[in-house]
């Protein structure tokens, strides 16, 4: 049996307001108490009409277009989407889809796949059928909704897929990442006809793969002969029939009245496609062939763009392979433990390329320069100043003294180390360089070390 996937992806745009209010557009892990962002619009209060639209929003959404090689549509009308749920205090989501609407982009392709359109909405509220408490603090938040032709065929096509795409439209910062994605799949196999079965709301590129997997498993045992909405349960690992499919005609799309035609200017849409970066694929190949860099590390730097921009920074003054080991290592560790990124922090190129150049001519121990940059985890300062006191140390006869103590003070690594226990060894240059508070030459340490040993 042949099969078609296709996906409905929702992301949360990247602005410092709603849509169409300015209250603070505050989603994902940053959400905090309930119904504290919220105001008469975006709660919908009886008389309360939507401001303009949020313009950083449409040009957010205008970049995604581009990014995915859309056509823009130079017209924008926002529709009413009427639907009868708790989180919808209005009765109806405005949305810049539907049979009436001129979506943002459309008939576009990424990575071999056919977007047929993306375009603008609002976000609901929060609602928990259980308590049937609802939380407005999302009402009304931008998100971009991004529309597939069915043209996957696996689940690990599509969790490929997702990947990069997160990753591109990360290039333009134009999607919270830390907000995660959610989508709506469409999954059908073919007998004699396709049938299509939509699986709503599933969030997470994992839960997305392992929709995929269980609905598929679950048609080839009984093939569906009516289209139908499903939820995945992610604890019982199944999908679960919520309610017939909807057509777009059960939502009664009109346009919105309070809403005007949005009138797209050609010498504004020119200036958004100057800030379409290179694509993370086209960089990562010239990466590749420029500084002779191995794949896997290339495909970290390009993962996200403020480190690749870091990175084409820093080389034209380092060495790549040492500014490739210090980044996709010694910074990430910084940046890992204190669970930040790089867009977190202010790490300013010159500071690194100083720090690396210390290193480089050998003023600095590589052990004393990753304690200056774990002191960079909120912003860098020129290491020139810390490296006048922290430099490194070579002297023979001081390093010697440092030896001769450790040697005295470990007498059963000593004996380790004799007996054939190479580990023994690391743990002496280990307690020299403690010792020196790390500013002992490494490689002379271990020089001196093996020659008062034997």
């Amino acid at each position: 049996m042949s099969q078609k996937i296709g996906l409905e992806i929702h992301g949360y745009i990247n602005t410092k307001e709603k849509l169409f209010c300015t209250c603070p557009a505050i989603h994902g892990a940053k959400l905090s108490n309930p119904n504290t962002h919220i105001c008469p619009i975006c709660t919908a209060q009886p008389g309360c009409k939507p401001m303009l639209p949020n313009s950083s929003a449409i040009e957010k959404a205008i970049q995604i277009a581009l990014i995915l090689k859309c056509k823009l549509n130079n017209q924008l009308n926002f529709q009413r989407k009427h639907y009868s749920w708790p989180d919808l205090p209005k009765g109806y989501q405005n949305t810049l889809s539907g049979p009436h609407s001129i979506p943002t982009g459309q008939n576009g392709k990424f990575l071999g796949i056919t977007i047929r359109e993306c375009h603008l909405e609002e976000d609901p509220a929060a609602w928990n059928p259980e308590t049937g408490e609802i939380d407005y603090n999302r009402s009304g938040t931008p998100l971009i909704e991004i529309v597939t032709e069915p043209d996957f065929k696996t689940s690990e096509e599509v969790e490929n897929w997702l990947k990069q795409l997160i990753t591109a439209l990360g290039y333009v910062k134009a999607i919270d990442k830390t907000a995660g994605i959610k989508s709506d799949v469409n999954v059908s196999i073919k007998e004699t006809d396709y049938t299509r079965i939509e699986i709503k709301n599933v969030n997470s590129i994992t839960n997305i793969k392992n929709a995929i997997d269980v609905e598929l498993q679950r048609q080839k045992k009984e093939l569906p002969r009516v289209s139908e909405t499903r939820r995945y349960n992610a604890e019982r690992k199944s999908t679960e029939k919520m309610r017939s499919k909807e057509e777009a005609q059960d939502y009664r799309f009109i346009s919105d009245p309070d809403l005007p035609t949005i009138n797209l200017n050609l010498e504004k849409i020119k200036k958004l496609v100057q800030t379409i970066p290179e694509t993370p694929q086209t960089k990562l190949e010239r990466i590749i062939r420029k500084y002779k860099l191995q794949k896997k590390s290339a495909e970290i730097l390009t993962k996200n763009i403020d480190v690749i921009e870091l990175f084409e920074k820093v080389i034209e003054k380092i060495n790549p392979s040492l500014a490739t080991r210090w980044i996709t290592e010694e910074l990430f560790s910084v940046l890992n433990y204190n669970k930040i990124t790089l867009e977190d922090t202010d790490i300013k190129p010159e500071h690194f390329i100083e720090l690396l150049e210390l290193v480089e001519n050998k003023s600095l121990t590589e052990l004393k320069a990753k304690d200056i940059l774990r002191t960079w985890k909120e912003k860098s300062e020129s290491p020139k100043t810390q490296a006048k006191s922290q430099s490194q140390i070579s002297d023979d006869s001081q390093i010697s003294s440092w030896i001769k103590q450790v040697i005295k003070e470990n007498s059963q690594a000593v004996q380790d180390y004799k007996s054939g226990q190479e580990q023994a060894l690391n743990f002496l240059i280990g307690s020299v360089m403690k010792l020196s508070n790390k500013r002992a030459n490494y490689q002379k340490v271990k020089e001196l070390l093996v020659r008062e040993l034997k």
